[in-house]
C-alpha cells in the first residue's frame, strides 16, 4: 500500500527517503513538545539521524518491513504512524504514532489508527494489535480507549527516557473483537 485515503482531510503515504527532510524539520521544530513522551527525539540531532531511520525502515524487504506512513492533513505534514515489532508467526503487531503540536486535537491520530487497525486485520492477516503509551500520557492513551482496545495493564519500566525508565500502559485489540466499517 503506497497511499491510504483515511477521509477527505487525512491521507497516509508510505514513508520514503524523500520525506526525511520534512520529518527531521518536524521533529526539530517540535522538539520540546515531542521529547516528553518519545525517547527517539533526544537521539535525533541531525537530518542524517532521520535519514538513517528512514533507510532502516525502507531498506528492508517488503515481506519483513514494518510499514511506516507519513500523515498528511489537508495536504500538510502532520506526523508519522506505523506498525512496529510485527510478529508474523503469531500474527500480531504494534501501532506507534506521533503528531506535531499544531496538528493535535483534530482527531487525526484516532482516524489514522483506525485505518491501520482495519488494514492490519483485513489485509495483513493480523490477529492482535497492541498500542503502548507512557503512563501519564493521557492524550495518547485516549486513542486506543476510543477505538475499543482493552487495557491489559502496565509494563513496568518499559521504555527508557533520558536516563530513566517509565512505565507503559498496554492496550490490545483482537481480530474477533473487530468490526470493519
Amino acid at each position: 500500500m503506497e497511499r491510504l485515503q483515511v477521509n477527505s482531510k487525512i491521507e497516509l503515504e508510505r514513508l520514503k527517503y524523500s520525506h526525511a527532510f520534512q520529518v527531521f524539520q518536524a521533529i526539530d521544530t517540535n522538539r520540546d513538545f515531542l521529547e516528553t513522551w518519545l525517547p527517539f527525539v533526544q537521539d535525533t540531532e541531525t537530518q542524517e539521524d532521520t535519514e538513517a531511520f528512514v533507510c532502516s525502515v525502507t531498506s528492508r524487504p517488503t515481506s519483513e518491513r514494518d510499514e511506516v506512513f507519513v500523515i498528511w492533513y489537508e495536504g500538510h505534514f502532520a506526523g508519522l504512524i506505523g506498525y512496529k515489532d510485527t510478529d508474523r508467526v503469531n500474527l500480531k503487531t504494534e501501532i506507534g504514532y506521533w503528531l506535531i503540536k499544531r496538528m493535535t486535537g483534530k482527531g487525526i491520530i484516532t482516524q489514522a489508527t483506525k485505518a491501520l487497525v482495519d488494514f492490519a486485520f483485513s489485509s495483513l492477516g493480523m490477529n492482535r494489535i497492541i498500542i503502548r503509551c507512557g503512563v501519564g500520557n493521557d492524550k495518547s492513551a485516549a486513542i486506543p480507549r476510543r477505538l475499543g482496545f482493552s487495557y491489559e495493564g502496565a509494563e513496568r519500566e518499559g521504555e527508557k527516557h533520558h536516563n530513566k525508565y517509565i512505565d507503559l500502559e498496554i492496550y490490545s485489540y483482537l481480530k474477533r473483537e473487530w468490526k470493519s466499517s
